[in-house]
């Protein structure tokens, strides 16, 4: 008697579910991450030997002159950003960071901080470069 055999081992890898789990994975990071894009102001920042990572905040106030402060990415006179200050949302309990070139004058860092505390900014972090 002579018995056929039924049961054909088949081994097959099916690779659709391992395509999911990783698709998944990628539009989780994609949607997670955020993204904030400081201005492309060109200044040159003072170096410190004690700087520390500022904390990350969605106003950027950088001085490059005495007719060149901006507001993240708009550009005022010293005149103006007085003005313009009043316009501007308080997001993050009036944190925000401070850039200013190296060329700048020390009065006018004092006048553009006295200008930022008269409207209630008072988390200032100043952003420096590493000296290396």
């Amino acid at each position: 008697m002579q018995f056929k055999r039924r049961l054909k081992t088949s081994a097959t890898v099916d690779l659709v579910p391992m395509i999911d789990v990783v698709f998944q994975l990628v539009v989780f990071f994609m949607v997670s991450s955020t993204f904030i894009l400081t201005p492309g102001i060109n200044i040159n920042l003072p170096e410190s030997t004690t700087s520390e990572p500022v904390a990350v905040s969605r106003l950027v106030i950088t001085v490059a002159g005495e007719n060149e402060i901006y507001i993240n990415k708009d550009r005022y006179s010293l005149s103006q950003f007085a003005k313009a200050l009043g316009n501007v949302e308080r997001k993050d309990g009036g944190n925000l960071i401070l850039e200013g070139d190296a060329g700048v004058d020390y009065r006018l860092m004092v006048r553009v901080l006295d200008e930022l505390r008269k409207n209630g900014f008072y988390g200032v972090n100043l952003r420096t470069r590493e000296t290396r």
